[in-house]
């Protein structure tokens, strides 16, 4: 299955104000507020503003921008090793043969990926998990690429697996899961070390946050 998070309602429940919005205009203007408000994290007043963005904007802009939603739509597709975003069978990270072959980050989304790139630590390969587990949404480790993470264990080839899902309930019981499932392959299992952000103050952490903290703490006078 491609990388996605499954049993999310094709249209979002409406509020009070999506309901008082959606009576002020008519025609192809709410359709295209009504479809602006189906995308993540946009309500109906950001709906508003991004369509009359568009119908402001030069046509020659409005047009490039159609054009490469279709565009992505026709070419982007997700690797078939790791699940990453990619426009080849293999993205950028599979098909380099400089990174280190024997250690695999796990994550959620192809989004993840860009965020650990980022932080230049690590030089592995990847694996898309396409989600976490989570009962409440109906979504279980069958739906989730398992499977074509143990395929690509078979070969012996890789030492050290880094579960790196998110710090939240699902990911924890994702990664619980992957280290009950992976941990009589002989290989070694870690997770990245979670606590207390820079420039953060201690008062306001949380307490799971200020827990993980002291877990891992470390030694300063080594």
């Amino acid at each position: 299955m491609p990388p996605g998070r499954p049993g999310r309602a094709a249209y979002p429940v409406v509020s009070e104000v999506g309901h008082r919005l959606a009576r002020v205009y008519e025609g192809v203007v709410q359709d295209l507020i009504d479809e602006l408000g189906r995308l993540p994290n946009v309500g109906p007043k950001s709906a508003q503003r991004i369509a009359f963005h568009i119908l402001q904007a030069d046509p020659a802009d409005v047009t490039r921008l159609a054009e490469v939603l279709l565009e992505v739509k026709d070419k982007a597709r997700f690797c078939d090793r790791c699940g990453n975003v990619s426009q080849d069978s293999l993205c950028r990270i599979c098909a380099d043969p400089r990174r280190d072959q024997t250690s695999i980050c796990v994550v959620e989304e192809a989004k993840d990926v860009v965020a650990v790139e980022r932080t230049r630590e690590f030089r592995g390969l990847y694996h898309v998990l396409g989600g976490a587990i989570s009962p409440m949404d109906g979504v279980g480790p069958e739906d989730l690429r398992i499977a074509e993470l143990m395929s690509r264990l078979s070969d012996g080839t890789v030492t050290e697996i880094i579960i790196a899902t998110d710090p939240n309930i699902q990911g924890e019981a994702t990664a619980t899961y992957l280290s009950r499932f992976l941990k009589h392959m002989g290989i070694v299992i870690t997770r990245p070390a979670s606590g207390l952000p820079v420039g953060g103050d201690l008062e306001y952490a949380d307490e799971v946050t200020l827990g993980r903290a002291f877990e891992g703490r470390r030694a300063v006078n080594d």
